[in-house]
């Protein structure tokens, strides 16, 4: 891991998610929701589409502090549900995460973390903590 200092940008990342992840995720979770997979349905429940498991989404999140810090090195972790992850079929969404460094003391670090996807803010409040 790099220095980090209050106000240090953290390059942003970028996961792909498509419905073979979904239907991966769904299978290694156990959440076969049919939001998640079954086009028809989320629409008969109003969304626009199948859209993304926002723990999928907060476990990407999670990957991105992880890969900044060393998932040793973590030590909280949050973030709210604000948007959905929408998948359309037969294409890969990105999910775009990137950081800025809030606080430096002690040890520690606090990092506001930021997930962006089609230029929607998706996870609000999401933040981490992270032992240097």
């Amino acid at each position: 891991m790099s220095k980090l200092e209050i106000g240090t940008e953290l390059a942003p990342k970028t996961f792909n998610i498509n419905r073979k992840l979904l239907v991966e995720y769904a299978n290694a979770s156990g959440d076969q929701n049919p939001i998640h997979q079954d086009e028809a349905f989320a629409k008969s429940v109003g969304l626009p589409d199948v859209i993304a498991h926002g723990m999928l989404t907060m476990a990407l999140a999670g990957k991105y502090l992880s890969d900044i810090s060393g998932s040793q090195s973590v030590i909280e972790f949050s973030a709210k549900f604000i948007k959905p992850v929408v998948v359309p079929a037969d294409t890969d969404v990105s999910l775009i995460i990137s950081g800025k460094v809030t606080e430096v003391a002690n040890g520690i670090a606090k990092i506001e973390l930021l997930a962006m996807c089609n230029e929607i803010k998706v996870l609000g409040m999401a933040k981490g903590t992270v032992k240097l």
